[in-house]
């Protein structure tokens, strides 16, 4: 205490703010006015607003234009006739010639082990082996033209069987013979001629159906083929995946906006096959589907197929027409073992009956669902309940040494054929993989206005607040304590701005990163060219939000004008915005999700608090 007054007060006063005990009681009714205002208006809008009309996303002016007359009835009426009439607009199987030709290529494999590291929950619990077997002996081909499904319990292995045999598995250790059209599987040209679909349907939200495929197609097909051929092939590849209706609309969020499940699963199918793959794996493609949409996507599997192509798909208990669709099954069992491998044949009566003749295994019903059925009498309790091995079973049976014998004939190369051969690791060199990447990332910025919009209207309303706060303050220094208010003012505007930058970056990179890991692993770019992509395609819009800022405090303040300093104030807050964004993206690119890096973020501002707090001179 000094006299009358407190360091408190003496404080305030020192930097020129001297208030009445008044203002305590001002600024409580404040924040009850303030509370009672948005609690009135909150109730107001969830009273009066309507909720949101349905999204229409797309990006085609004749498309939209369509919808409008929708909203008329006469223009309802017409559309109604014109589908009626026009059978072009019924949704129908179509199939031809690609106008790309590829190779049809036989996957065989032999006596595939696959083991993993013991689970340190299954040593406390005693397990005394060292390693887990996951795949046990797997024998099997997959040959072109042939719709294969990949079937078992829960834990069986089959997710496990195709990931080893299309190369996903980066740990563990494989043993077994896989061949390629008769030649060991090398991986990095396997990446080229194959393609999988992930069961999670993993795509840019802000790009149109057709942009996916010709953004796939630009950096998956050949350097020597000319635009408009792969415009064409783009062209097929939408039509076979029955995907014309929707070609022009925005992906979207799933369960948010955009296209329904059923379309981003032919849409995964759609990116992959654009890539004029010879063999397409496929995890589980009418997951989550009802029995039409999944009707829908398995007429699109069957339309790839009857190009020659080679077809794998993991299934879950699928329903009779989607099970009868396939034209050969593999069925597992849990431990990673094969308990039947051949045709299914018509009706399936070629896998019933296989299972009919072994003893203790009861009968089929009448219109009973054969893959139902199926599972049910191999299940484990049924083996133990009769003592019998299904998978013991199997390796004894003539099925299996017929299969053996067929692996035998596709392991050898044909006649005049030629080992797969690249020159280089990817499709395209490394200037169009950022030219493309370029390319998507600013059609999605310049449709991302919750991104983009939000922080330019945010810079232009904090601009003028900090304008208004330190009116004229350049013009006034005078003493020790105005030129620490204008440093202040500075720190500030660093720290707000910048802490905002970084914070809503995160969420928009977080987004495409998840489908970076897909398209980095389907072999499309090499790490930098996105990496250069992301960083540039931010250069003009912080530019711009640096040009608003400067525009709005320079003169407000009360800034010299000077076209040299003008310049520097342009600069440093132009770099302040680069460094914190791209602090974002480190932030993203190094954390597991969204949370962690907002957590990091969090702790990286405090500390950045505590730095300044002991290094900005005292008055």
């Amino acid at each position: 205490m000094s006299g009358n007054r407190s360091i408190g007060q003496q404080t305030l006063e020192s930097r020129g703010l001297s208030f009445d005990g008044y203002f305590y009681w001002i600024s409580v009714a404040a924040l009850f006015g303030f509370i009672l205002l948005f609690n009135a208006v909150f109730t107001l809008a969830l009273t009066f607003l309507n909720p949101p009309g349905k999204s229409r996303t797309m990006i085609s002016f004749e498309r939209y234009s369509q919808l409008q007359r929708k909203d008329d009835k006469e223009g309802l009426h017409e559309e109604s006739k014109h589908a009626v009439n026009d059978p072009g607009n019924v949704a129908g199987p179509k199939t031809g010639q690609m106008v790309l030709p590829f190779e049809p290529l036989t996957v065989t494999f032999q006596d595939v082990q696959y083991y993993v590291n013991i689970p340190q929950e299954m040593k406390e619990r005693g397990y005394k082996h060292k390693k887990l077997q996951l795949l046990s002996g797997i024998t099997g081909a997959f040959r072109p033209g042939v719709l294969t499904a990949l079937m078992g319990v829960s834990g069986a292995g089959k997710t496990t069987l195709m990931d080893v045999l299309s190369g996903r598995k980066t740990s563990g250790i494989i043993e077994g013979d896989i061949r390629i059209g008769g030649y060991p599987k090398v991986q990095d040209t396997f990446a080229r001629v194959s393609s999988y679909c992930e069961q999670n349907d993993i795509h840019s939200p802000l790009i149109t159906v057709e942009e996916s495929v010709v953004y796939s197609a630009w950096l998956r097909l050949p350097s020597q083929i000319d635009s408009k051929t792969k415009d064409e092939f783009v062209n097929k590849v939408i039509e076979t995946i029955e995907l014309d209706r929707v070609r022009d609309c925005l992906v979207g969020i799933p369960g948010v906006n955009g296209l329904s499940t059923e379309q981003r699963k032919r849409l995964t199918i759609a990116v992959e096959l654009v890539a004029n793959p010879s063999i397409i794996f496929m995890d589980e493609p009418t997951s989550g589907l009802d029995a039409r949409a999944a009707a829908i996507v398995m007429r699109a599997v069957k339309n790839v197929v009857e190009m020659g192509r080679t077809v794998v798909c993991t299934i879950h208990q699928p329903s009779i027409d989607i099970f009868e669709a396939f034209d050969e099954l593999i069925l597992m069992k849990t431990g990673g073992h094969i308990i039947y491998c051949g045709p299914l044949g018509q009706n399936s009566m070629r896998v019933v009956e296989y299972f009919q003749n072994i003893p203790g295994v009861p009968k089929i019903k009448d219109n009973y669902n054969p893959a139902t059925w199926m599972l049910e009498v191999t299940s484990t309790s049924v083996e133990v309940g009769n003592g019998i091995d299904f998978a013991q079973i199997y390796k004894g049976s003539t099925l299996c040494k017929e299969n053996k014998e067929l692996v035998k004939q596709l392991s050898s190369p044909t006649p005049g054929s030629k080992d797969l051969y690249f020159p280089t690791r990817f499709p395209q060199n490394s200037l169009e993989q950022f030219k493309a990447c370029l390319w998507k990332q600013c059609l999605s910025y310049w449709r991302s206005p919750a991104y983009n919009l939000t922080r330019i209207v945010f810079m232009t309303a904090s601009s003028l607040m900090f304008g208004v706060l330190f009116w004229q303050q350049g013009k006034n220094i005078n003493n020790q304590q105005d030129l620490f208010s204008i440093a202040g003012s500075m720190y500030a505007v660093i720290i707000f701005f910048g802490i905002n930058n970084c914070s809503t970056v995160l969420p928009f990179v977080s987004t495409e990163r998840t489908v970076l890991y897909r398209e980095r692993f389907a072999g499309m770019y090499s790490s930098w060219a996105y990496s250069f992509a992301q960083v540039l395609v931010e250069i003009p819009y912080l530019l711009t939000l640096a040009i608003i800022y400067v525009i709005i405090t320079y003169p407000m303040i009360g800034y010299e004008w000077s076209a040299y300093k003008l310049f520097w104030a342009l600069y440093s807050m132009f770099c302040t915005l680069l460094y914190f964004n791209y602090l974002g993206m480190l932030l993203v690119a190094l954390t597991p999700n969204i949370q962690v890096a907002s957590i990091v973020a969090s702790s990286a501002y405090t500390m950045l608090n505590l730095f300044a707090g002991f290094i900005i001179p005292k008055p």
